[in-house]
């Protein structure tokens, strides 16, 4: 099994993002592809709003529960995430808030079944206590 992430630090000129923000970015991609919801809890804020386009906006202790359900099916190899990549990035930072709009390109198996997925993401990131962290997402499947 190949598992392929593309660092956003790739795609973005370092003078357009600051590398703290590259780094929080970076990890947070990591912690969803490998399920470590203790990551992404600590790296999302109180009041974080999840939309995507096949449910309604959630907030952070819905969302936690959604990763608790797909970090099992990773341990136990119901889920097999096989890459995750950042592509097309455009960020727009406003000294501690960013928006970051991308393309997310997926390829899992579950259940066996092979899944290619590819989404239009925007994030909204704000630095608190001098840690970025994610405040909203929202996503469009593309394919």
């Amino acid at each position: 099994m190949v598992v392929t992430v593309v660092c956003i630090s790739q795609f973005i000129n370092s003078q357009e993002l600051s590398q703290d923000l590259q780094q929080a970015v970076n990890e947070f991609n990591n912690a969803f592809k490998e399920g470590n919801v203790n990551k992404l809890s600590s790296m999302i804020t109180q009041n974080y709003l999840h939309t995507n386009a096949t449910s309604k906006p959630i907030d952070k202790e819905t969302w936690i529960s959604y990763l608790n359900k797909r970090r099992t099916e990773i341990e136990t190899k119901k889920l097999i995430v096989h890459t995750y990549e950042m592509t097309e990035v455009a960020v727009r930072q406003y000294d501690d808030i960013a928006i970051i709009s991308a393309k997310i390109v997926t390829s899992s198996s579950k259940d066996g079944k092979v899944n290619d997925n590819e989404y239009r993401v925007t994030n909204i990131w704000v630095k608190q206590d001098g840690l970025w962290k994610r405040a909203g997402f929202h996503d469009g499947k593309i394919k």
